[in-house]
């Protein structure tokens, strides 16, 4: 089984850093053959979503712009369970995140507009998002009056994403109020949760 885990956040050892690195150590507690492969997506060179080609991923299902992104195409194909985690900016993901998301446009076309790409088995790829919040609310009044919380925009991100992939996005884990760095530490379960939820990543239901 092949892992890879896409540490979003700009924040070296921030805390969702510290939460996917539990949640990979449940992976390996229990199939202790997984191969892990974690990408700090902060240290990636990678250029925003261009046009410049005439779309040439729409005919392609290649992004013309070679850079570090290139070599992830393939692992995010292949890849068995793909796990992100990221902080939210703004009610979604950080600029680094959104440029990988963003670029897999190419993979999107592949999937939906050139169909070369076969779906999966339900269950066979599984993504799952790690993510926390600084506050409770989005910031706006009809936001507030519709009780959405500051994941419903991330969270929406991400069905996309994974979707795009080809992967079942089969969880998550959000926690709010978490904002100076190791603050997490301070949450009565949540590194647990984590650990859990990656010890039970491959019974999880499509």
């Amino acid at each position: 089984m092949y892992v890879l885990a896409l540490y979003g956040s700009p924040r070296k050892d921030g805390n969702t850093d510290i939460l996917l690195n539990d949640f990979l150590k449940g992976i390996t507690s229990s199939t202790p053959e997984a191969q892990i492969e974690r990408v700090y997506i902060r240290d990636l060179s990678i250029s925003p979503c261009s046009c410049q080609d005439d779309n040439i991923c729409l005919k392609t299902g290649e992004c013309f712009i070679k850079d570090e992104m290139t070599p992830l195409y393939d692992k995010l194909l292949r890849a068995d369970i793909v796990v992100l985690s990221s902080p939210v900016f703004f009610a979604s993901v950080p600029a680094q995140v959104k440029v990988i998301i963003d670029r897999c446009q190419a993979l999107w076309s592949r999937k939906y507009i050139l169909k070369n790409i076969p779906p999966a088995l339900p269950g066979s790829r599984k993504g799952f998002f790690i993510s926390v919040g600084g506050t409770t609310r989005l910031v706006s009044a009809s936001a507030e009056r519709e009780g959405k919380d500051i994941f419903s925009g991330i969270q929406t991100t991400m069905k996309y994403f994974f979707k795009s992939i080809n992967v079942d996005y089969v969880s998550n884990l959000f926690y709010e109020k978490i904002d100076s760095k190791g603050a997490i530490l301070k949450h009565p379960t949540a590194t647990k949760d984590a650990f859990e939820a990656g010890r039970k990543i491959y019974i999880i239901p499509p």
